[in-house]
């Protein structure tokens, strides 16, 4: 099975440059596994810095005003995320504050 996807913008206004390797270490300190990366722009500038999610035949996810205190809270949601066969959960309290940084919620594929 394929790994998450951890997208940040990099471009955001107020980005923090530091977030990404912030991030990285948090994963690594956690043994989480994902795939992270940086993109230019994904549209989300009212509410920056935003971060997107996904896996293949998973609900993908896009937050917003993302920063170093979600950390912990963003590694709850890899791991619950991780054990959800769809990416869909039926409580998101687990999620702290990231639950009310959620911009967006897309349907996987059906195929």
């Amino acid at each position: 099975m394929s790994l998450p996807t951890l997208t940040l913008c990099r471009t955001c206004r107020d980005a923090d440059p530091a977030l990404f390797g912030q991030v990285r270490a948090a994963l690594e300190a956690a043994g989480v596994k994902a795939q992270l990366q940086q993109v230019d722009c994904m549209s989300g500038c009212k509410q920056p810095q935003t971060l997107a999610v996904r896996q293949c035949g998973k609900t993908a996810y896009l937050f917003g005003g993302i920063t170093a205190e979600d950390l912990p809270d963003v590694l709850t949601f890899l791991r619950m995320y991780e054990g959800s066969r769809d990416g869909n959960f039926a409580d998101a309290r687990p999620l702290g504050n990231l639950r009310f940084k959620a911009v967006a919620r897309i349907p996987a594929d059906l195929d």
